[in-house]
């Protein structure tokens, strides 16, 4: 038996529908107060005032049944996630968000509202307005977030920067998101402390902007894991480390604050660890938590005085 499939729409009927559901979608998200000078949804193109310092640009998906359980989540969840998780890499680098595009391919059926009210909350909470995007018909949910910010003064803080003798911090305990989903699973209420650091994770845009202020020498986010992320910075700068713990969350297991992976807490490495402290305390923040040192070798890689593998959160291709 041959599966149904849809007969095409006449164009007009086909326009109107689109346009009714971009309309329903732009009251969501659209800011009611848009900056003189610039044009959000509505044109072709958003037009956005001058960037302050060095332009930042990053895209990220998320894609359901891959970055959220459908079942133990709302929809709303993957386009919060899609959001905090672009934004994450703004922060990773020091940047401030400016705008952020964002194109949602799904099956008919979706409730592209419930979806957009997610990243209306995400986009809100972050300062980063959504000023267009897309909508296309595919067999799977995805949302394509990109980003732009902006680094004003100092320029933006890369991963390759750790020299040797340089503090490795941390912006706070390692493993929520993942002992949230496993609390999730066994039936925790979407409400707990753990499971909302899994399904709305909280971008460290000012933990970021502060690092760079206080001259980090080198930043990344925490979106896959310390035991894997760790690894990629010490790649980029050509060292290695050592180092003397790893800050485990509360409710977390050692395991899942290693490789778990989506805490979007900031990996900093600095060689002025009271500065970056002061600078953080001073602007109300949470102060960052020595974990380790940078090494001049490459080679030497450990914890506690093993080798630290490398493992976290990878896409099999």
């Amino acid at each position: 038996m041959n599966a149904s499939i849809d007969p095409p729409a006449p164009p007009s009927e086909h326009i109107r529908r689109e346009d009714d559901v971009l309309e329903r979608i732009a009251a969501i998200v659209g800011r009611r107060t848009v900056p003189s000078g610039e044009v959000h949804i509505g044109d072709d193109a958003a037009v956005l005032a001058p960037f302050v310092g060095q332009a930042l640009i990053s895209t990220d998906v998320a894609v359901l049944g891959v970055h959220l359980d459908e079942t133990l989540f709302p929809l709303e969840d993957l386009g919060f996630k899609a959001v905090a998780a672009a934004v994450s890499d703004l922060a990773a680098m020091g940047g401030r968000p400016r705008a952020a595009v964002v194109a949602v391919s799904s099956p008919p059926g979706i409730d592209l509202e419930e979806l957009h009210r997610g990243i209306a909350d995400a986009a809100t909470i972050t300062n980063c307005p959504i000023v267009g995007g897309d909508l296309t018909r595919s067999k799977d949910v995805a949302v394509a977030v990109t980003v732009m910010g902006e680094c004003p003064d100092r320029g933006a803080v890369l991963r390759s920067g750790a020299k040797a003798g340089d503090e490795i911090l941390v912006t706070g305990p390692l493993g929520r998101s993942a002992a949230g989903l496993r609390r999730r699973r066994a039936g925790a209420p979407l409400n707990d402390e753990l499971v909302v650091a899994h399904c709305r994770p909280w971008p460290r845009i000012d933990e970021g902007i502060a690092a760079r202020n206080a001259g980090a020498h080198a930043m990344m986010d925490l979106s896959d894991g310390l035991g894997i992320d760790l690894h990629r910075l010490a790649d980029a700068s050509r060292v290695g480390f050592e180092l003397t713990h790893v800050p485990v969350a509360e409710g977390a297991t050692l395991e899942e604050a290693t490789s778990g992976g989506e805490d979007y807490e900031l990996l900093i490495v600095t060689n002025d660890s009271a500065r970056l402290r002061m600078i953080f305390i001073d602007r109300g923040l949470r102060a960052p938590v020595t974990i380790g040192t940078i090494n001049r070798d490459v080679n030497v890689r450990l914890c506690n005085g093993e080798v630290f593998e490398r493992r976290g959160w990878q896409h099999q291709f």
